[in-house]
């Protein structure tokens, strides 16, 4: 098992795409929320072509070894299982990819990825609990979980069957916690105000997109939901 993986941190977790950063460069943005702590970035996008992705894991690679943290903070693509190999075939540092429930099967990312590799999975919203306390975890190293409130940029997470958003209450998320084989980080919708709440669950981290990516500084929002995360 690489060092990455095994000394996965995703208490502070940057989720990031052309689409969610006002039409300022993914690099510079991915590039200050990690000098102001931020622990692993994940590469998501809906309208990225291959190549852009592959273009975007380069900068944000870049962006990260430039702070001589490509050891440290772990690099991922979400869904693009093509992305991460032809990114790799290419000399870029991509640590591993997250999956949803209807994306790639986690196994299937764990046989072409290899053990070196961090793979991460969101858990089902209308099942949560019940998924988690039952799931085959051999393949995985942590669950995203949420949404904490609704969010504009997944609007379609965590609906039920009637197409109503589940959002996720604390108690919820401590018992979450509580009974997880693997660390969970949790997002949607999360602001600085909802961290001290949410570290008291016992998660192991929080992810963000629009409160860092979408920010006015997104130095400064960094560094707000990074030391305010330690301080709770």
């Amino acid at each position: 098992m690489s060092n990455i993986r095994q000394n996965l941190d995703i208490s502070a977790y940057l989720v990031i795409g052309p689409e969610n950063t006002n039409n300022r460069d993914v690099g510079e943005i991915v590039k200050v929320a990690v000098e102001k702590g931020f622990t692993c970035v994940q590469v998501r996008s809906k309208v990225a072509s291959a190549r852009e992705m592959i273009a975007l894991c380069r900068d944000c690679a870049k962006a990260i070894a430039e702070l001589g943290k490509s050891d440290s903070v772990a690099l991922l693509v979400d869904d693009r299982l093509d992305v991460v190999l032809a990114a790799r075939e290419e000399g870029i540092k991509v640590d591993g990819i997250h999956v949803g429930q209807s994306d790639i099967p986690v196994h299937v990312c764990r046989k072409f990825l290899g053990e070196d590799s961090i793979v991460g999975l969101s858990a089902p919203t209308t099942s949560l609990i019940e998924y988690v306390q039952s799931a085959d975890v051999s393949d995985i190293d942590y669950f995203g979980a949420g949404p904490l409130h609704e969010t504009a940029t997944k609007p379609d997470c965590g609906l039920d069957e009637n197409g109503v958003v589940i959002t996720r209450s604390f108690d919820e998320l401590t018992k979450l916690a509580s009974i997880s084989p693997i660390p969970v980080v949790v997002g949607g919708g999360v602001k600085t105000r909802d961290l001290p709440a949410l570290k008291k669950t016992g998660v192991d981290g929080f992810f963000v997109v629009s409160a860092v990516a979408s920010a006015d500084d997104p130095k400064k929002a960094s560094e707000e939901l990074v030391s305010t995360w330690l301080a709770s």
